[in-house]
């Protein structure tokens, strides 16, 4: 067989193994935006495909871990739908900032208002959060979509000791080591920010100097070249005189 050929065949068994895969895998999951670190504050963005071809979705729960309470939980507005908060009381009151809260949030679901998921598109459900634990490596949000067939989906798993995925895995937050200021992902970006722009100043600067010395020179050899003119002038002169 040509080596095109074979280049062929393994592109289109890649791409069916692709197709094969890929709905499988599609699942309600979180991400930051950033980096989550312990202690710290986020803002998380919960991803919502639709798996169903004849289907929509139309309610997404998103349940917060009981065992790691967060003191601020504020969803951002996502058009054409309804956000809910549901709060719980705390058995054990946290202390954030001096202060004493003795609720937090233990849901926040989005309902349906005008809007929807329609077959082949996902949605993102943005939500600040903050603070972090401290002392966890990850938060599980066990999430529950609905559809507007009244199928109901328990994204509720949680991750296996082995590390392989269950079926229908519940979304998981990896959190980062802690940063010495507790901002999390949004200190780094800043600093991030001041250092491109410290860079881009500098590289202004420099790129100004040259282009400064670049002329200066250009300047000096046009004023040589001209004296150098001038005399080979004055000298023609003279050997015309002479003559």
């Amino acid at each position: 067989m040509k080596p095109f050929r074979i280049a062929l065949a393994a592109g289109v068994a890649a791409s069916t193994v692709l197709l094969v895969a890929g709905p499988a895998t599609a699942h309600v999951t979180v991400q930051p935006q950033g980096e989550a670190a312990k202690g710290g504050y986020a803002t998380l963005s919960f991803k919502v495909p639709n798996e169903r071809d004849q289907a929509s979705t139309v309610k997404v729960e998103v349940n917060f871990p009981a065992g790691h309470p967060l003191s601020s939980v504020t969803p951002q507005a996502v058009p054409g739908w309804k956000i809910d908060i549901t709060k719980s009381k705390l058995d054990e009151p946290l202390e954030v900032h001096g202060k004493k809260i003795s609720e937090a949030v233990s849901k926040v679901t989005w309902t349906a208002d005008g809007g929807k998921i329609e077959p082949g598109y996902f949605q993102q459900f943005p939500v600040s959060v903050g603070q972090l634990p401290e002392d966890a490596d990850q938060l599980v949000f066990k999430a529950i979509q609905t559809y507007d067939n009244k199928e109901v989906v328990r994204w509720i798993e949680e991750p296996t000791a082995d590390g392989e995925e269950p079926d229908s895995p519940a979304p998981v937050l990896k959190l980062a080591d802690a940063s010495d200021d507790h901002h999390g992902g949004a200190a780094d970006d800043a600093k991030a920010a001041d250092a491109d722009t410290s860079s881009e100043e500098t590289s202004a600067a420099a790129s100004s100097s040259s282009s400064d010395t670049t002329a200066r020179t250009l300047g000096i050899i046009g004023i040589v070249v001209g004296v150098a003119g001038m005399a080979f002038g004055v000298l023609a002169g003279r050997r015309r005189t002479t003559a």
